[in-house]
């Protein structure tokens, strides 16, 4: 078990070099980010898409530390990502690096409207909301880290 001293030493994001391997903090490149809270690990990478449907795709085509098995997030996972001390984007920017202020799908749909319109993450503000699923967003790939 973790104990408090622990927890507040432990880096929230740690990159993640082409092969997987773990990289300091003031690391230059990196492709990935494992969340430590999380154990979720991200592309760096987004990737703009003309609608939700077309966001899986781009997701799976993801290759990044030595991992092909990306998809897209739901929306309690990407929203674990905005960052509401910040602003425009609304992200961690030391690990998230030219992340466009827009919004990003996720692969969960509206339960009032499932065919017609889905969940996003804006990281211009760091909000939730649901958009209709022809618009265009971004994606940020995620995998289950070991």
């Amino acid at each position: 078990m973790v104990n408090a001293n622990q927890a507040a030493s432990t880096p929230r994001f740690v990159k993640l070099g082409p092969d997987g391997e773990q990289l300091p903090a003031d690391a230059p490149k990196w492709e990935a980010v494992l969340d430590t809270r999380s154990g979720l690990i991200w592309a760096v990478k987004a990737v703009k898409v003309a609608n939700w449907k077309k966001a899986d795709a781009a997701a799976k085509k993801c290759r990044a530390a030595g991992f092909d098995d990306y998809r897209v997030p739901t929306v309690e996972e990407l929203f674990l990502l905005a960052d509401r001390t910040r602003y425009s984007p609304a992200i961690d920017t030391d690990y998230f690096p030219d992340c466009p202020s827009d919004w990003f799908w996720t692969s969960t749909p509206w339960a009032s409207s499932p065919g017609d319109y889905a969940w996003f993450v804006s990281f211009n503000y760091g909000v939730a909301f649901v958009g209709f699923q022809g618009s265009f967003g971004f994606v940020r790939a995620v995998r289950v880290g070991q």
